[in-house]
């Protein structure tokens, strides 16, 4: 499962708060070239990053990771299995996230 949430409530240090409370798990702080500043952290076998819509271009300018969702600033990537569904009901009684795709692999 491939699942994409999205919000302009909250920002990237404060959504990994609020997740990691809700899930137990913790997150740390990755550069990249491609990405700029993200948070990652592991539930079971699930991977969990958080990081900002908006990337550092080649250009100076910020290109958007997900440009199907201009207006949302901040998004949540899921990969993995949620075995018991704890991932999921945790992510969505987080106020002000929502789920934007979610693809079966």
């Amino acid at each position: 499962m491939i699942a994409v949430y999205g919000t302009s409530a909250h920002e990237p240090a404060e959504l990994g708060q609020l997740i990691a409370e809700r899930l137990g798990t913790r997150f740390t702080k990755r550069e990249s070239d491609y990405r700029g500043i993200y948070l990652v952290a592991r539930l079971g076998e699930a991977r969990i990053e958080i990081q900002p819509n908006a990337i550092p271009g080649d250009d100076d300018k910020s290109d958007l990771y997900a440009d199907e969702h201009p207006g949302t600033p901040v998004l949540v990537l899921v990969s993995g299995p949620d075995q018991d569904g704890a991932l999921s009901t945790g992510l969505a009684a987080i106020d002000r996230l929502a789920i934007l795709e979610i693809r079966c692999t």
